[in-house]
């Protein structure tokens, strides 16, 4: 097609997730499989790489914008821009599930955070008894010093006793078919309570001057 030389990409084409030292592919193809065409990047510049008509251009980029052009009965065309973004990830997706405490009264913020180590990007997923409603609250913290991680912190504020159950992050590894998940069972009760168990009987006798100890086990 002369008025349309590249075939049209989707915008999930268009943004280019690639691990370190990992080649890629530019997904600019052509209606022509004929059709010469250049890569260029966002200094306009030459980018040199190897063209497949049925792929696009392959390579290792650095990140950043880059456009293919071609010519058409001497007109020249220009294709979408392309975002290469490198990102910092491991073949493993090591997780964390932290919960300051496990059991909670009535009325009190339920805190849990996941942490993913050595990957910039991933897919994190929650699953609670609250989500339905959306109760949850989630803030996202990229830590790059001393070492990458994410820290996901999921905020249940107001907990009723149909908070209690499980809660369970499930992270995704943004390039390759990797998951992990992680889970900690919450447990939050109407009120607070005490349990108490004297180590003595209901009737006990003490002779004069005697010292005796009475224990009472407080939980």
């Amino acid at each position: 097609d002369p008025d349309m030389p590249f075939v049209p990409s989707i915008p999930e084409d268009q943004f280019i997730l690639v691990e370190e030292g990992d080649p890629t592919v530019i997904p600019c193809r052509t209606s022509d499989p004929a059709a010469q065409v250049t890569l260029t990047n966002s200094l306009d510049k030459a980018v040199p790489a190897l063209y497949d008509t049925k792929q696009g251009f392959i390579g290792n980029f650095p990140a950043g914008s880059y456009t293919c052009k071609t010519m058409a009965k001497g007109v020249e065309f220009k294709s979408d821009e392309f975002l290469v973004y490198i990102i910092r990830a491991t073949s493993q997706l090591p997780v964390e599930i932290e919960a300051l405490k496990t059991v909670y009264k009535t009325g009190e913020t339920i805190v849990v955070t996941c942490v993913v180590f050595d990957n910039e990007v991933v897919n994190l997923q929650w699953n609670y008894p609250g989500k339905v409603k959306e109760k949850g609250l989630i803030k996202l913290d990229d830590i790059k010093v001393p070492s990458q991680k994410l820290v996901y912190t999921l905020t249940i504020p107001e907990a009723s006793v149909k908070d209690t159950g499980d809660y369970e992050c499930t992270a995704r590894h943004a390039t390759k078919e990797v998951k992990e998940n992680k889970k900690v069972v919450i447990t939050v009760h109407d009120k607070g309570f005490v349990h108490l168990e004297p180590q003595f009987s209901p009737l006990e006798a003490v002779n004069l001057h005697e010292v005796k100890n009475f224990v009472v086990d407080v939980q």
